[in-house]
């Protein structure tokens, strides 16, 4: 079993996601050097697949910067372990049920978040919503190009994901909620 490598992947995968820089829509990702902590109720490395899966309570820290989810899986190319150099990079990270990314006064949630590596972008999907502060934006997913520095909030978002009562329950569209800088919410 190769207990150590697969957390070292997890940890390289983690740290690539969140040393990404800021993002407005799809949260900030640090470029923190503080240990990452993670604590699920199991784990499972698939070395045939090349991934790591943490299930149950998935709970992953860094400094600030928090990830809770039902399920996080890290894919990973074995490009190193072939060079010699022993170590494996990142091509992407799931993350399955009850998504939740904060940091700081952000928070991102969804059904879903995806990492893609060779793209380096970000997508919340599923009832996607993230708040800066009292500002929200709600769609079906949010990318984010972390190259870029740009997002893309995508429709229809329902009357129940942004919290806005119409009678057909779907809106169209993609609903934001920018608070004048100043101003409080009533």
């Amino acid at each position: 079993m190769k207990f150590l490598p697969c957390f070292s992947i997890l940890f390289l995968a983690l740290t690539v996601v969140w040393a990404s820089g800021p993002a407005l829509a799809a949260g900030p990702l640090s470029k923190s050097s503080a240990p990452i902590n993670i604590e699920a109720d199991r784990m499972v490395s698939q070395e045939k697949d090349n991934s790591v899966i943490f299930s149950g309570n998935v709970d992953a820290r860094q400094g600030d910067l928090m990830i809770r989810t039902d399920e996080m899986t890290v894919y990973y190319t074995e490009d190193g372990k072939a060079s010699g150099q022993g170590s494996s990079q990142v091509k992407k990270l799931i993350c399955l049920g009850n998504v939740q990314i904060s940091q700081g006064s952000w928070l991102g949630t969804g059904k879903r978040m995806d990492y893609y590596a060779a793209d380096r972008k970000v997508i919340l999907s599923g009832d996607a919503k993230a708040w800066q502060g009292q500002n929200m934006v709600a769609g079906k997913t949010i990318t984010y190009f972390l190259d870029e520095g740009r997002s893309i909030v995508e429709g229809p978002a329902t009357a129940a994901e942004t919290g806005q009562k119409d009678k057909g329950g779907k809106t169209g569209r993609v609903k934001a909620v920018i608070q004048p800088k100043g101003e409080k919410t009533q």
